[in-house]
């Protein structure tokens, strides 16, 4: 009833302003999924400049900080090669799909060649598809991963760029099931932990916090949480605070922190150190994101481990392919960046990585079989 709801009212504030909106017609070319950087790189017929819209979810975020800077500078690059002028128009959407949703509605008025979004609400991306579609610009959605259903809306013109973060929960427990003491310290038989989860109605918290506790029932472990998960938003101070609260309720108890991402787990070393206990000697702390104040505390010894979420890649592919939807031609579905696991400051180096791609039916029948 929400997506319906929010669908429509994006339609009514959006349909507005779009009578006169257009950015002209783009050809219909069909090319192979996999291009090069050169291919991807190449001119767009008739463009000597390209005006690329990007909606950011929230600017005050590490990963989406790391990622849109690496975009820039990447579309500098490919500029550079090419003589072509890429504008970027990057908006922080400061958390609120209101906001963000008028400066989608400024991009499509602007007539912007091509739009990356990072939608705070994914629940809006049908509403969003309908009113790009009419007006002609294609669309790169990236970070937040819309909803199958809304990914059929306009085949070839709109695609996602992210990470299956089904991945990433899967490595953080098979890095505590990788532990000595298989996250167990007290031999109990049992792993006692805590979860803080990012957004709740995000599709990576929501993986990421099934899937890490997953990886320990299927290698044999009983996990024992301690708590509901603690809604602490990807915030490291929220992060800090709920770690405080739980070494207070229930101290030597608590054997594993899982971070959904790396800012709430920096601030739960913060907690941990404060109540005197040590990470891996007795307690277990893990991340997701291998930003560099992650990388530290991991060869500081303050952190178990991360898992790379490929920021450099992500938006190298999502530049890549917006380049050749700017050219007119049809993209893939769906591009995916895996994840890497982190245990070292050396599994955290940045390189190039070819992006796997997949149809929306192929990625229906995954999801399928995976929620079996």
């Amino acid at each position: 009833m929400k997506r319906k709801y929010l669908s429509l009212l994006l339609v009514l504030v959006l349909v507005v302003t779009l009578a006169a909106c257009s950015n002209g017609e783009k050809t219909n070319e069909t090319t192979p999924a996999e291009t090069t950087a050169n291919e991807a790189a190449e001119k767009a017929p008739g463009k000597d400049t390209v005006n690329v819209g990007v909606a950011i979810y929230r600017f005050d975020d590490n990963f989406m900080t790391l990622y849109r800077e690496e975009l820039e500078r990447y579309f500098k690059e490919l500029g550079e090669e090419t003589g072509v002028t890429y504008n970027l128009d990057i908006q922080d959407g400061k958390q609120d799909q209101a906001t963000q949703t008028e400066q989608i509605q400024n991009f499509i008025t602007q007539g912007k060649d091509v739009m990356i979004l990072n939608l705070v609400d994914i629940t809006a991306a049908n509403a969003i598809i309908d009113l790009a579609k009419e007006a002609n610009i294609p669309i790169v959605f990236i970070n937040r991963e819309p909803e199958t259903i809304d990914m059929k809306n306009w085949p070839g013109k709109t695609t996602y760029v992210g990470a299956d973060a089904t991945q990433s929960g899967t490595f953080q427990g098979e890095m505590i099931v990788d532990t000595p003491n298989q996250g167990d310290f007290n031999g109990d038989g049992k792993i006692s932990y805590i979860m803080l989860q990012g957004d709740p109605q995000n599709v990576d918290a929501q993986q990421r916090t099934d899937f890490s506790i997953k990886a320990l029932v299927d290698a044999g472990l009983t996990p024992n949480p301690l708590s509901e998960p603690y809604q602490a938003n990807w915030d490291s101070a929220k992060g800090q605070e709920f770690t405080a609260n739980a070494l207070a309720q229930f101290g030597d108890d608590l054997e594993v922190v899982f971070a959904n991402n790396d800012g709430m787990a920096m601030g739960a070393i913060q907690s941990i150190e404060a109540a005197g206990r040590k990470v891996n000697e007795d307690i277990y702390l893990v991340g997701v994101d291998a930003i560099p104040e992650a990388v530290q505390a991991l060869t500081d010894g303050n952190l178990t481990g991360t898992v790379l979420n490929d920021h450099y890649n992500q938006s190298h592919t999502a530049a890549k392919v917006a380049v050749e939807l700017v050219a007119g031609k049809d993209v893939e579905n769906y591009y995916w960046v895996d994840y890497v696991k982190v245990l070292q400051e050396s599994d955290a180096t940045l390189k190039d990585a070819e992006a796997r791609t997949e149809t929306v039916e192929e990625a229906e029948t995954r999801y399928a079989e995976r929620a079996k």
